[in-house]
C-alpha cells in the first residue's frame, strides 16, 4: 500500500508514502476516501510529507476528499505540503479552497476547531 491510514474516533489520517503522486497512485487514494465516505468518517487530515511531485490526478483525490467531507459537514485538511506540491496547489488556486497546514498537529487543531 502506498498509504497509511491510522484512524482515532472519526478522523481518519492518510499518510502517503509515495515520492510521485500520479494516476498510478492516486486511484488507491480514491478507494481509500470513498471507504472511510462509506464507514461515515468525515474528518480526513492528507499528509503528504514524503510527496514530491502531484499531477492532475493526485490533485483529482485530494479534490475528492475535500468534496466528501465537505458534503457530510466535515472537515478535509492537506498537510505536510513540499515545495513543488505547495506551488502546484497554488498555481490551481486550491489553496483558497481547502485547509492547508504545515504538519499533522496543526491539522488536528484545525480540525478541532
Amino acid at each position: 500500500m502506498n498509504f497509511t491510514l491510522n484512524q482515532t474516533e472519526n478522523v481518519a489520517i492518510i499518510e502517503s508514502g509515495v515520492e510521485k503522486f500520479n494516476a498510478l497512485i492516486s486511484q488507491e487514494l480514491k478507494d481509500m476516501l470513498l471507504q472511510l465516505q462509506k464507514n461515515g468518517v468525515n474528518q480526513i487530515v492528507l499528509d503528504l510529507d514524503a510527496t514530491r511531485y502531484c499531477d492532475s490526478s493526485g490533485l483529482s483525490a485530494i479534490l475528492l476528499g475535500n468534496r466528501i467531507c465537505k458534503e457530510a459537514s466535515g472537515k478535509f485538511v492537506l498537510c505536510g505540503l513540499q515545495e513543488n506540491v505547495e506551488k502546484l496547489i497554488q498555481m490551481a488556486q486550491l489553496d483558497k479552497v481547502l485547509t492547508v497546514t504545515k504538519n499533522q498537529q496543526q491539522a488536528n487543531e484545525a480540525i478541532a476547531k
